[in-house]
């Protein structure tokens, strides 16, 4: 491609971009139909956007590969999307309080609490949603998990009690969290993009020392997170080591000690030579 078709290509995207249009590939196109047949696209999308996209996709018949997939036998599936995220995402931005009847331990059920949502979560280790939110009535952070929720009603709620909730949240959530710093093993310093892309979902900043060329990564760990971060931190193996965070060092010597343990290079060795 020379520069001249370069330059007009570019012309046309920057057009396209400005007229809120945008390009899609035939293979997005072909992965977007399969997944608006999976059962929960019902509940991602509302009635006419489904519709909508169904329409459009339907005369292409080249996306229907419906007839080429097999797909193979596998363990139950957890669906990511859950029924009540759009309610409740609706009432979040609303800043709208909610009436709540769930079940909880014990199978036992809690009806109609009056509470203030602000944040969903979604756990990649246990793969389900969890709802934040502050029970009015005994001033308590609860979480609770989307597939115990039996109802949702809008409550109503003045503006300004429900910023000055929100105010108090944030302090609450910025108190509890803790910073850990996690060094790079400068002979992996090459794969710095890679250790950066597993710690993604945390916010953090990192800092490079010249004289030692050591790269050191500072996580803001919000509360409950410190067993996801710790399977990272596995995940990367002899990569990374925790330089600051006493709770952290101490859950990783107790997983070394008991693979040692396990994996004792001296047994090993004896049973071996035997």
């Amino acid at each position: 491609m020379n520069l001249f078709e370069k330059i007009f290509n570019h012309q046309i995207l920057s057009r396209l971009e400005d007229s809120g249009t945008f390009m899609v590939t035939s293979h997005e196109r072909a992965w977007l139909k399969t997944m608006l047949d999976h059962p929960a696209a019902a509940d991602a999308f509302t009635e006419e956007t489904l519709s909508k996209l169904r329409g459009i996709l339907e005369p292409d018949e080249v996306m229907d590969i419906s007839h080429h997939l097999v797909e193979k036998a596998k363990s139950r599936e957890k669906q990511v999307y859950h029924p009540l995220l759009r309610t409740l995402r609706r009432h979040i931005t609303d800043k709208s309080a909610i009436r709540l009847t769930y079940e909880i331990k014990g199978g036992r059920v809690n009806t109609d609490h009056a509470g203030l949502p602000y944040k969903l979560e979604y756990s990649m280790v246990k793969r389900e949603w969890y709802l934040l939110w502050y029970r009015l009535r005994h001033q308590a952070m609860m979480c609770t998990r989307l597939k115990n929720i039996r109802t949702v009603t809008a409550e109503p709620i003045k503006a300004s009690t429900a910023d000055s909730i929100l105010e108090k949240v944030t302090q609450l959530h910025d108190s509890r969290k803790r910073e850990v710093v996690v060094e790079v093993v400068r002979e992996y310093n090459r794969e710095l993009s890679r250790i950066l892309y597993a710690f993604s979902s945390f916010e953090k900043s990192v800092q490079y020392d010249p004289e030692s060329d050591t790269y050191q990564v500072t996580i803001c760990l919000p509360e409950g997170e410190s067993e996801y971060l710790l399977s990272k931190i596995r995940f990367l193996g002899k990569r990374v080591r925790v330089a600051q965070g006493d709770y952290l060092k101490q859950r990783m010597l107790e997983a070394s000690t008991k693979a040692l343990e396990r994996y004792g290079v001296g047994s090993g060795a004896e049973e071996l030579s035997s």
